[in-house]
Order: C-alpha cells, then structure tokens, then sequence
C-alpha cells in the first residue's frame, strides 16, 4: 500500500517530521479542557496560560517530550469529605502544544487559578557554508 504523504513534493527533502507533528496535532486538537489563551507579549515571548481552578502546585506537571509541551493535572481526593451534592467533578485532563525549534520554557507560574506557562523564542543564527565543486577527472 503506497502512503501518500502531505509533504510529497520532490522539492522538500527530510521534512517528514511535519507529517508526524500534524498527526499529534490532529490527535491534540479535539480536547475541550482545560481551557486556555495564548498571547504573544513579546516579539519573541508568548504566554499560555490554563484555567486550572481547584488545582495546587502538586497537582499539575509541566514537561516538555519531544518538542511537545506537556501539561498534566491530577486532583486527588482526600476522601474525608461527604458530599450532599458534587458539582465540581476532581477530574485530570492532558493538554499538550506542539513547540516549533528555538522554542524553550522559560517557566511556569500559578496565581488565582490560572497556569501560565513562559515560553521564549531564540532566533537561529544564519549559516552559510560555500560547498566547493569537483570537476570530473580531477584528483582529491
């Protein structure tokens, strides 16, 4: 079976990795919750922030996995309570983005019920490297 790929032209060469990002992205994009802004605050500065309200510190993890920022949370309930009625459901949810290269985390930082999340852009340096070119015959 021949996989027809996205990214097919003969033009751009080792850009598979696009397609494997586009299918995480397709596989990420249906999650309603948390719900959550990004900014641009910077040129090179962007905050997402994550309405994580009933959550502590220890209940949330930020890491980063393959230039994909992963964002967990789990409450645990202390089972001394009783409840007559529970609206606000202890739920954990997963909320990953997807970080393009020079993208890094610069922090993260809980206040009021709200995760904001720092990230910073470094600009790649320009590269130009001259390649010499052989004539046929000669000797290396």
């Amino acid at each position: 079976m021949t996989r027809v790929l996205a990214f097919g032209s003969p033009y751009l060469l080792g850009f598979d990795h696009f397609e494997r990002l586009a299918d995480r992205l397709a596989k990420t994009g249906a999650e309603g919750y948390p719900p959550y802004n990004i900014e641009q605050t910077g040129e090179d500065v962007f905050h997402i922030t994550l309405a994580v309200a009933g959550f502590a510190p220890a209940d949330l993890n930020v890491t980063v996995e393959d230039n994909q920022l992963v964002i967990r949370g789990k409450q645990t309930d202390d089972g001394a309570r009783s409840y007559l009625h529970r609206g606000i459901a202890a739920r954990q949810f997963q909320r990953a983005f997807v970080l393009a290269d020079g993208m890094e985390v610069a922090g993260a930082e809980l206040e009021n019920g709200l995760l904001t999340i720092r990230l910073t852009r470094k600009r790649p340096e320009t590269r130009t490297k001259t390649i010499p070119i052989r004539t046929a015959g000669a000797k290396e």
